[in-house]
Formats: structure tokens, sequence, C-alpha cells
């Protein structure tokens, strides 16, 4: 399938990735970082209109909650990678000179006994502050990144943010939104999900939850179990049980005004696997619309192929192999309880939401789809 023109005929564009100019100006630059269970990642990027022009960036596998869910510590191992990969974005945040920035540790630091004295450790080490959000906030930021990805027909929108320690959900109201002000509304959320009345037509957060469950953590709950589908049959029941207190739980959705936005490397590796890439290509991911039955499609694949076939796979990566079915197991779990025929790939998430909402707060970006 096509991917889906985001926001529907005439709608803005994803944010710019082309090559920045020479030397920008590092009075106009802004990072970003998202140090979460499984991965450390970073943004620098520059106001580009009414989005912004990524001019370097960073990712890395730092597994920084291995082994927390049975000691509740972080490791002298993962601090020490952590560190590491810590030390190269102080290196480039210095190179290019950059004063506006929001660097965010979540769900490990959130539950590790010794998060604190390691977040005084990363700031001896590397002069980085960082601070650790709260749930809402990280889901607040990954449903902004995911404004652009909004269609003006949706009427009912569930963001979902497939993280290594924790999976935030968010189901937002839109039918009372004009149409064309769909993905502006979603924007509008960055000042929080019960902001005061604003004079424009407003998003309507239902309900929003964050599962303590996610690649990571939900594929440490069932290492013991040997067998590899039954393993993914009990993750999938298992993170479903988790959502029961989340409303509307299994309420039955119109398809034609319901869509679904994922944000994860789940969802992007599976949205590679159903184009059949040789290589990962964010341009032809980014944007996708997939239906229920793809997406199961391509899972069945992944159980079929097996832990070997998997890790062979160059689409999933090395990387990525080791989480691909804990993640799988939570995606099903969530179209069993929403089948759609619109679930938007993208491959965006908190460091997007964290830039947006700086430059937002700043007034540096144009009054143009937002």
């Amino acid at each position: 399938m096509a991917p889906e023109r985001p926001g529907g005929a005439g709608a803005f564009p994803k944010p710019v990735e082309s090559p920045a100019p020479a030397k920008p100006d590092p009075s106009e630059l802004y990072a970003a970082l998202d140090l979460g269970t499984n991965s450390c990642r970073m943004l620098i990027a520059q106001p580009k209109g009414s989005q912004f022009h990524v001019v370097d960036s960073f990712s890395k596998s730092v597994q920084l909650g291995h082994g927390l869910e049975r000691t509740g510590r972080l490791s002298r191992a993962s601090m020490g990678r952590t560190v590491a990969a810590l030390r190269v974005c102080q290196q480039k945040i210095k190179r290019h000179r950059v004063r506006r920035m929001r660097l965010v540790a979540t769900e490990a630091c959130r539950r590790a006994q010794n998060a604190r004295a390691f977040m005084r450790h990363v700031e001896r080490e590397t002069g980085l502050t960082l601070e650790i959000i709260q749930p809402e906030e990280e889901a607040r930021l990954a449903v902004i990144s995911c404004a652009p990805l909004v269609s003006t027909k949706t009427e009912q929108l569930l963001v979902v943010d497939i993280g290594g320690g924790s999976t935030e959900l968010v189901w937002i109201d839109l039918s009372s939104v004009p149409h064309r002000d769909r993905p502006k509304a979603i924007m509008r959320l960055h000042a929080g999900f019960h902001s005061a009345e604003t004079p424009f037509p407003a998003a309507k957060v239902v309900d929003w939850i964050s599962v303590p469950l996610g690649v990571a953590t939900l594929r440490d709950q069932f290492s013991d179990v040997e067998d590899d589908a039954a393993r993914y049959a009990l993750m999938s029941w298992f993170f479903e049980e988790n959502l029961a207190e989340f409303a509307p739980y299994k309420d039955e959705q119109e398809r034609a005004g319901f869509q679904i936005v994922g944000t994860s490397g789940t969802v992007t590796t599976v949205a590679a696997s159903h184009l059949g890439l040789k290589r990962y290509d964010r341009t032809k991911v980014d944007g996708l619309r997939m239906t229920s039955d793809q997406i199961e499609t391509v899972i069945r694949d992944y159980l079929e192929m097996g832990p070997a076939g998997r890790r062979r796979d160059p689409r999933i990566g090395q990387d990525r192999q080791a989480l691909i079915m804990s993640g799988a197991a939570i995606l099903q779990a969530l179209l069993r309880c929403w089948p759609t025929d619109r679930l938007s790939v993208a491959d965006r998430g908190l460091r997007e939401g964290l830039l947006y909402a700086q430059m937002s707060a700043d007034g540096v970006l144009e009054d143009g789809p937002f």
C-alpha cells in the first residue's frame, strides 16, 4: 500500500531531513535527547518554516534497563555503555554550540533505585543534565510528534508509543474539530492534555495510560519460556490484560473515522518487512498506512522464521531481533482490541516531540499547518 499523504490533500510535509546549510547559526539550534530503556537517541535541529531541519543526529542501543526487572537497579555495565553514548552526544552539542536543549530519561530511570545517583554521575562525566520525565509528559510528547500524520478525516485517534520499558497510549476525540484543523489541534496538546480553554476547537483527550511493559521489559517477563510461539502468545495476552482499565476498552469503532498512529522501532520494522525493503528507508516507512490484516501477515512470517530466521533477516537487524517479537506481541494485542484499516507508521517520537515543544514555546515556528 502506498504511503498515506499525512493530513490529507494540501497537508504539511514531514520534518525536513535533507542536508542542512553549512554552518547553521548556533543561536537557532535546538537539541533533544531521549534516554530510554534500550536506546539513547538525539537530534539537533533548526526551525524551518512550520517544521524543523535536522542538522545532526545520534542513535545507539545502550540497553540501560538490562537486568532492571530482576534487580531493581541499573547495572554498572549498562551505565558504562550509556555514559559512553552520552559523551558522543555531548561532543556533538559542543561542536554545534547548541544552547537550547532538553535532555530527558524515561522508564528505566523512573523505576531504578539508583537512577538519581546515575543522573549525578552522568553530569559529572559528561556535563549533561538529564531530567527524568513522568509518563504523562512522555505520552504528550509522543502525541505531538505524530501530529503531521493525523488525517483530516479522523474522528477518533489512538496514538501508541511502544518503548523499551513502557508503552504509552492516548485516545483523542477529534469529532468536534473542523476537518482541516485536526492535525493542528493535536499539536496544540504540547501545552498539556487538559490545558485551559483556547479560542480554537480543541482535541479532547478521552483517556491515556502508561503500561510499564515495553519491548525489553515484556521480553524479560517471559524469558524462561523456551517455545517461541508459546512465549509470543503469552506476551500478547499478558499485555492485553494490562489494558483493562484503559477506556474506551474494546469499544467498537467506526473504521471509517478511526486511526491508530504507532511510533516505535517495532512498528517501523513491521512496515519495512511489509514493504519487502532490503535496506531500511525512512522516506518509505514514515507515514505508511497499514491494515490489521497486513500487520498480522508480517507477524505470522516472523513466527514462521523462528529465532534463527529473524536473526538473519536484514529488515529486522541485529539490534532489533531480540526485541521484535515482544514488540509484535504488544502490537497484536492492540489490534485485537481495536482492529483498523488505518494504522499510520511514525518514524518519529520523543525527540521530535521535544523539538516541537521547545520551538513552539519559543515562537520560532511559522504559523503554518499547526
